[in-house]
């Protein structure tokens, strides 16, 4: 079976300026002995005549081209989402296709199931692919807990013992790879090998390399700043999460690490700007600001590598300005069964680079998992 199939003939490019704006002017002069004045039949007639034709063809370019990415089929975005799981008191959004040995996609900050659009249709020829959103994020409920890596650990776990229901392939993309890293390394028993697309996470080293902060004597006058520092972070954080919800800005930072643009388009601003208008949006987001930026923490890629006992596969891609290629090379050297396949991509390869990235995983998981299996 190809891993991906062209396009259907319907998708096909409807050029504006085609025959409705003929229309259009066709009825324009037939009307023009009915109003005196060029610049008032222009105003009336011609105006929003072109302006309809234009409309009506960029909503059919929309409804044939759409779905589609260079011959890869696109899973269709739902405002109400998909499949719901209850974990603990919290509401968990998931999507989950095809049949086979069970694969589990785990998005970045920020972002949600929705991430994984071009791969879920295509890897679902193959296996069964679940791919769900982290508590906090997405469709998932906005809830008011403390965040920290810990919490979504048992998140994924949870959803492996109670949902999947055997050994799953965990793939994650920035701070979901280390997510889907730590519960291999906790639960080894759930997994059965892990995929890292530019993943977070700190070595010993790196994190040596920071100076540690002096510890402050606790005095009176230090307890009666503390409410008043932690009062103005939090109305500055509040400010910085309005100013990056707003699609201009969501659209500019995917820009800085899309390395193409093409797919920084209105589907996956949306996806990112409609969790954004949950209530408690914004109270989580200062949460977790406070949690990763304020109270960093102290476990790093040495450990969870230490104990991973399962194939790992890096798909990289190597023009991310915030993760590089040093990172996956710093993995390689350290965990033996590792296998890299770099990409011209930035820090979303599954989203930059689908076709690759689907094609690296179905060999993989062929060759190193089903065969181990």
């Amino acid at each position: 079976m190809a891993l991906s199939s062209p396009p259907p003939a319907a998708a096909r490019v409807i050029r504006p300026g085609g025959n409705l704006l003929q229309g259009a002017r066709w009825r324009s002069s037939i009307d023009r002995p009915l109003l005196q004045g060029g610049i008032t039949r222009r105003i009336f007639i011609d105006l929003p005549l072109v302006a309809a034709g234009l409309l009506l063809c960029r909503a059919a370019y929309a409804d044939t081209m759409a779905p589609h990415y260079r011959g890869l089929e696109r899973l269709p975005f739902k405002k109400e989402g998909y499949n719901f799981w209850k974990w603990k008191t919290h509401r968990i959004h998931y999507v989950v296709e095809g049949q086979g040995a069970p694969v589990l996609l785990v998005h970045g900050f920020g972002a949600s199931a929705f991430h994984w659009r071009y791969n879920i249709p295509e890897l679902a020829k193959y296996f069964k692919v679940y791919a769900m959103d982290l508590l906090g994020f997405g469709l998932s409920d906005k809830a008011l807990v403390e965040y920290d890596p810990f919490l979504w650990r048992e998140q994924v776990a949870a959803f492996a013992r109670e949902v999947v229901q055997e050994p799953v392939v965990l793939v994650g993309n920035s701070i979901g790879g280390f997510t889907v890293l730590h519960t291999a390394s906790v639960y080894p028993e759930l997994v059965s090998g892990v995929v890292l697309l530019n993943s977070s996470g700190q070595f010993e080293s790196e994190l040596k390399e920071k100076k540690a902060k002096p510890v402050v004597e606790e005095t009176a006058l230090r307890r009666l700043i503390n409410p008043i520092q932690e009062w103005g972070r939090r109305w500055l954080v509040f400010l910085t999460f309005w100013q990056a919800k707003q699609p201009s800005r969501i659209r500019s930072v995917l820009q800085n690490v899309y390395k193409d643009n093409e797919n920084v388009d209105d589907y996956l601003v949306e996806s990112i700007v409609l969790p954004t208008k949950d209530p408690n949006a914004a109270e989580v987001y200062y949460r977790m600001m406070s949690s990763f930026m304020l109270r960093p923490s102290t476990l790093t890629m040495d450990s969870l590598l230490s104990n991973l006992s399962c194939p790992l596969l890096l798909l990289w891609g190597v023009l991310d300005p915030w993760v590089g290629p040093g990172k996956a090379e710093k993995i390689r050297a350290f965990y033996k069964d590792t296998t890299v396949v770099t990409l011209e991509a930035g820090h979303c390869p599954h989203d930059e680079a689908p076709g690759e990235v689907n094609k690296a995983l179905v060999e993989w998981i062929s060759a190193k998992v089903s065969n181990r299996a």
